[in-house]
């Protein structure tokens, strides 16, 4: 069973140009994107407390996206570059949730179904960054990076299957899909993961 579909679009050459010209601007926008899905995932855990099926793999990706974020701590120290001040929105993320439908069981379908989309979207701009990189450490690390952050979207999409009908969850991340890729076209390009 297919746990994932193909994005509706593909991240421009002139988004790997603008990461690539700042790369240091990115690390820390990449350091905020790992500590926010750590706590995206915990926050499904405090949420959805009765949702016993899918809580060890929602702890199990937490944890995981928190070791993405010490070790893009580790690269950040080595360069000298520091966190920034505050975190700040993330316009991309902000309009996939007002996307999202209200009501408990529809909400908490479509947010599945869009943390699939971003760890999809993830792994894809992991991937174009990897392929930009110059032979080394960090392009190594971005090539896992990208494997795990492509996994990381068929774990959600997994875990809808276990409270939705497929037909319903899949016809629903068809519709997101499509709506993530009018965000993204939508949006200035900067050195950021999204």
């Amino acid at each position: 069973m297919k746990l994932s579909i193909e994005l509706a679009c593909d991240s421009s050459p002139a988004w790997v140009e603008a990461v690539m010209n700042d790369f240091d601007t990115f690390l820390q926008d990449h350091a905020n994107c790992e500590r926010k899905a750590s706590a995206m995932a915990m926050s499904f855990v405090a949420k959805y407390p009765d949702r016993l099926e899918i809580i060890p793999e929602l702890i199990d990706t937490a944890v995981e996206e928190l070791e993405h974020f010490r070790s893009v701590y580790e690269i950040m120290e080595q360069r000298g570059v520091k966190l920034p001040a505050e975190m700040g929105q993330d316009m991309y993320v902000k309009q996939l949730i007002d996307g999202c439908r209200s009501g408990r069981d529809d909400r908490f379908l479509d947010r599945l179904l869009l943390a699939s989309i971003i760890e999809c979207r993830g792994a894809e701009r992991f991937r174009l960054v990897y392929e930009a990189l110059e032979p080394g450490e960090l392009k190594q690390f971005y090539h896992n990076l990208w494997a795990s952050e492509a996994k990381h979207g068929n774990i959600f999409v997994k875990m809808a299957l276990n409270y939705f009908e497929k037909d319903d969850v899949y016809n629903r991340l068809e519709q997101l899909n499509t709506m993530e890729a009018e965000v993204l076209r939508s949006l200035p390009l900067k050195p950021a993961l999204h």
